[in-house]
């Protein structure tokens, strides 16, 4: 059965895994709240009230008010949409680059792949985030700057998964029956061996984007995410960190929301790895 085929049958044994039914209902409540935010938002997140600076939580600012008096709650609703977008986004970017490298490397084999694994060995050797953080800190905080340098790395990690499985699968039988009954490399290359081994991947991607959330809101607590006064949950909890016995709600509120989507994804994907494991299946 093709890859393409088996995905709703995953997703499907996916949704029965409690946890990951959980992650998957909030991240659809995260998205609706992103995509929903210019309308649902109370206030807008960028206009300041300065003599109501560092107040609690109130009937008209439920999460409270941060040092310049925005609303706390409607900063945090259109945080999301950067979260998000930074998450898919950086996601997308390094498993285009890492489908290509790693598919060419395992199904070229001989001195391709061998100059892939090296590349790949030298590359790892740099720590992620403090290379990220290097390349945020030269090129200036925005968007498309923190989109690369957290995608300059990225990359990798999905180009040794989908080589590991372009190897896996270029071994077997049906790739055999193919190939000896003449089909070019190229439709050997995207029509069996791909699709059959997008699976892991999709794993793969799925704690990619918790990770990328929590790296962009380091590097928004370092100052190194989208530049102000653009909302950032990293940024709202290190502009709130000043205040933490005063108005400790300035960091509590981004601090939970990127806790529950974090979570919200890891539980998603481990539910994906569960329903590709035949013997959790089987159990």
């Amino acid at each position: 059965m093709s890859e393409p085929r088996r995905i709703p049958s995953l997703l499907r044994r996916t949704a029965r895994h409690r946890g990951a039914a959980v992650g998957m209902a909030l991240i659809v409540l995260l998205v609706l709240l992103a995509l929903l935010a210019p309308v649902i938002a109370p206030q807008d997140p960028l206009a300041q009230t300065l003599d109501e600076g560092l107040r609690g939580p109130t009937a008209d600012h439920w999460l409270g008010q941060d040092k310049f008096g925005r609303d706390v709650l409607s900063r945090l609703l259109y945080g999301a949409r950067l979260s998000l977008a930074v998450g898919l986004g950086t996601v997308a970017i390094s498993l285009l680059i890492g489908l290509a490298a790693g598919a060419a490397a395992g199904f070229l084999g001989g001195f391709a792949d061998r100059l892939f694994t090296r590349a790949c060995d030298v590359l790892l050797a740099f720590p992620g985030i403090l290379l990220a953080i290097g390349i945020a800190a030269v090129r200036g905080p925005s968007f498309g700057n923190v989109l690369f340098a957290l995608s300059i790395l990225g990359w990798v990690g999905y180009a040794r998964v989908i080589r590991a499985q372009v190897l896996k699968v270029k071994a077997m039988e049906f790739v055999e029956s193919a190939r000896a009954v003449g089909a070019p490399p190229s439709r050997l290359l995207l029509s069996h061996i791909l699709p059959n081994a997008l699976s892991p991947i999709l794993v793969e991607a799925t704690f990619g984007i918790a990770r990328v959330i929590v790296a962009e809101a380091g590097l928004s607590f370092l100052g190194l995410g989208v530049a102000p006064p653009a909302p950032s949950w990293g940024a709202m909890i290190g502009e709130g960190r000043h205040f933490l016995f005063v108005a400790p709600h300035l960091v509590t509120a981004p601090g939970a929301a990127i806790l529950v989507t974090v979570m919200a994804f890891n539980f998603v994907g481990d539910g994906l790895r569960d329903a590709l494991d035949v013997r959790v299946e089987a159990r």
